[in-house]
Formats: C-alpha cells, structure tokens, sequence
C-alpha cells in the first residue's frame, strides 16, 4: 500500500502543532457475518480502549510514564479521528474544521487534573474532508498523582452539533523507582533521554497496524535497570500462542533507559494480539498491551477468511482468488499486489473501489436483512453490492390485487436490466426469479468486464 502523508496534531506540555503522521498502510464461507466490520468500536472496546459514539467516533487512549517529581505520573492522551467525522468549512484555498476535547482525571478526593483544548484540521482539497481512515491524531502530556480515577473524555465539532463522550476507571501506577512502563504503541518518534523531558513521539492511538503494509513500533521506558539490560519482547496471538520474538536493547542510564521494538509487515498475523516485554534473565512480571492487525485503517476486520467471504461480490475476482491461494507466508505481499491493482485513484492514499465496495456491502447488511440473515448475503443485498442503487424500484409486495404473488420490481436503466424478487411464501425472504437470476449474472459480467 502507498504510505499516507496526512495532517496530524502533535499535542505536548507546549502547544499544538502540525506534523505528517506517516504511512499506514482489505478482505467461502455463505453463512458469514462481520458484526466487527460495521462495529469497529466493539473490537477497540474489547481492546481497553476509549470510544466515541456515533455522531462523533473517535478512538482515544491513556498510557502512563515515570514523572521528574517521585509522586507524580506523566499520563499520556491520545486520541484519532476520521476526517469524515468533523464538519469542513471552506477556509481561503482549502477547507477547515475545528474540534474541542476536554479530558478530565477524576479521584474520590481533591481537585481533578484536567485538560481542554480547541484544534483546527486544514486540508487541501474537498476530497481529503471525506477522507474515512485514522487522518487526525491529537495527544497530550499531563502530570497526575498515582491513584483511582475516573477518565471522562469529550469531543465536539465546533462547526456542529455533534459531541461523543467516553469514560473508563482506570488506575494512575506509581512508576518512582525501578520498573517498566507498559508499552506504548506509535508511529514514530525517538521518545526521551531524560525525566524531565517531555517524549518526542507520535502516538498510535488504536494501536492497530494495516495488514502487510507497515511496521508495528513498540516504544518501553526502564527506570532504575542496571546499564546494559535487555528486554525479551513477543507478540501473542488471540490464543496466546506467541507468533514474534526478539530481544531488545536499552540504552540510557541506570536511572532511565528506553527501547524501541519494531515488528516487520508481515510479522503479526491478522486480529487481536497481545505485546510482552520483560528484562532478560531477571525474572520480572512482564509489561503488555493489546493491538489489533486488521485490512484497512477503515474497517475493523480481522480474520483472513473472514475477509475472503466479505470480497464475495467485489469486480474484481481474478484477484480475490489470489487473495484466496495465496500461502500464509505471502499473503502480505499478495495482499499489497491486490490493494494497489484495483485501485482505481493512485494519488490517494485509500483505495476507493474496496471504499465503495465495503460502504455497500454496510447499506445492504442494514436494509435488506431477512429473517435472520444478514442483509449482504441476501438477494437484494447480492445484486446492490453487486451493481449499486437500481434506478427505479417497485414494491407490490402488499399489493393484493396480485393474487398469490408478492414481490418486488428493480430497474437499472444504464444496463437495461429489469430484476424481480419474489416471496411466495409470505415470510419476507426475497427471492430472484430462476429468468432475473440469469439476467443478473448477464449484467455482472458485463460490469465485471468493465473494470
């Protein structure tokens, strides 16, 4: 996949700025259904995450560093949105939106420590404002005293109505002393030689990484390890069965020393997993945290042959097929193969024909569910996935002057195709007639042809 250069913030002790988040890096089984794919809150969710809700979605985290001062902990916020989730404005030559997050650290007792800031996102082109991937990214450093707090976080549109709120218990650690940090997940960054430093990284805040397409950076900070330590570092499936292993060095002092773990494309298998450190030879309790490989910064799948079903109807299936033979060991190179050869805009980042294809593969899965069945794998679903919006649709379904037949009329015009779905039984289960399957089939070749 081609890296994408998009526009970031950048948010520490100082103030806000502007820096290019680097590159980020999609999918026969009849019965399958990818609650996941159209829920990727419940899989960050599940990963210990913080996550907006629907009219702002966002995917916010916290990970804690040792502090200068011996009573205090440096928190780190971070959160990612979508382009598409804020509201542009036409701003000079380009477009603008502005969002305001407030982030608050609340105990049993004292004064909350808490934070609040309003951002500007400005983008070129009316394109880059729809953009669906992780394109903004925000974080900030506060001191906190070790303890039990409550973390309340708010996002607003500041050209919109649309807020999300999201909260979590969550305990400060006291990192004075000797110990690890838990690892933190980010893009780039050598992070800090000192305490007294704030760390020059750039976070990643759903800790997630596009199959095959870029490393997976680990960053871990030591205190108190005597000069010369190592690090075991692995990476764990969803089963636990460890999948990637190295040894890692620190460098720094006796007092204070970071490591940064970098795992290849290819490395992590697709899904949920789990990375470990821990000092070599020590027998110290290991430091881990959760990440996730998926297909797309877009949509949260998962699983390999899960991705193969949802590709069922995409054009383009001399690829899928590819997708489907290639051994475990090529399939992040096969998959970059497929991503960059059917993708119809080069100088985008997203490839906008598995973009297009997944939107409607989400629209027929809410219309057109049938007794249980998801909507996609359904007929209606089949030929809108397949072929877009008809033209012209006509439902006699409740009609009953029409004696014993109910069913529906869909029209393309473009392809001079008429489809009858038919429920003879009564039961809403929607059926191609045996002449309009054989014409949809006509028509999907045709469009297949095309492409």
């Amino acid at each position: 996949m081609r890296p994408a250069v998009v526009a970031v913030l950048l948010c520490g002790a100082a103030a806000c700025s502007s820096v290019p988040r680097p590159g980020t890096g999609v999918r026969p089984d009849p019965g399958v259904n990818a609650p996941t794919l159209f829920d990727a809150g419940s899989v960050y969710g599940s990963m210990g995450l913080l996550v907006g809700g629907p009219s702002l979605p966002f995917v916010a985290t916290v990970r804690y560093l040792a502090d200068a001062a011996p009573d205090s902990t440096l928190a780190m916020f971070a959160l990612s949105l979508a382009n598409h989730a804020l509201t542009f404005q036409r701003d000079g030559s380009g477009f603008a939106a502005q969002y305001h997050v407030e982030v608050a650290f609340r105990g049993d007792s004292g004064t909350p420590r808490q934070f609040a800031t309003d951002e500007t996102v400005r983008v070129r082109t009316l394109q880059e404002t729809v953009r669906a991937d992780e394109s903004v990214i925000y974080q900030q450093f506060i001191a906190v005293r070790p303890g039990i707090y409550h973390v309340d976080v708010t996002v607003r549109d500041r050209n919109a109505p649309a807020v999300a709120h999201g909260q979590r218990a969550d305990t400060v650690p006291r990192l004075a002393g000797q110990g690890m940090s838990e690892p933190l997940a980010v893009y780039q960054g050598p992070g800090r030689t000192r305490l007294a430093d704030v760390p020059k990284f750039l976070a990643n805040p759903r800790a997630a990484l596009s199959y095959g397409a870029d490393s997976m950076r680990f960053y871990v900070e030591a205190y108190g390890m005597p000069r010369g330590a190592r690090l075991a570092a692995r990476a764990l499936d969803q089963t636990g069965h460890e999948v990637w292993h190295d040894t890692v060095a620190l460098t720094g002092t006796d007092s204070f020393a970071s490591a940064l773990a970098v795992l290849r494309p290819g490395d992590l298998p697709v899904g949920q997993g789990r990375f470990e450190v821990s000092t070599v030879g020590a027998g110290a309790a290991a430091r881990s945290t959760p990440f996730l490989v998926s297909f797309s910064d877009q949509w949260a799948i998962t699983n390999y042959d899960q991705m193969i079903s949802l590709l069922r109807y995409f054009e383009r299936q001399d690829w899928v097929d590819k997708l489907r033979q290639a051994p475990a060991e090529q399939r992040p190179a096969v998959w970059r193969e497929f991503y960059t050869a059917t993708d119809p805009v080069e100088a985008t980042p997203e490839n906008e024909a598995l973009e297009a294809y997944f939107r409607r593969v989400q629209f027929a899965n809410q219309r057109f569910r049938e007794s249980g069945d998801p909507g996609w794998l359904t007929d209606r679903g089949e030929v809108y996935v397949t072929l877009g919006e008809p033209d012209d649709v006509f439902d006699f379904s409740t009609d009953v002057s029409r004696a014993g037949v109910r069913g529906i009329r869909w029209t393309y015009n473009s392809l001079r195709l008429t489809l009858f779905f038919q429920d003879p039984n009564g039961f809403g289960r929607f059926r191609l007639t045996p002449l309009s399957r054989a014409e949809f089939q006509r028509a999907a070749a045709q469009v297949r042809r095309r492409q």
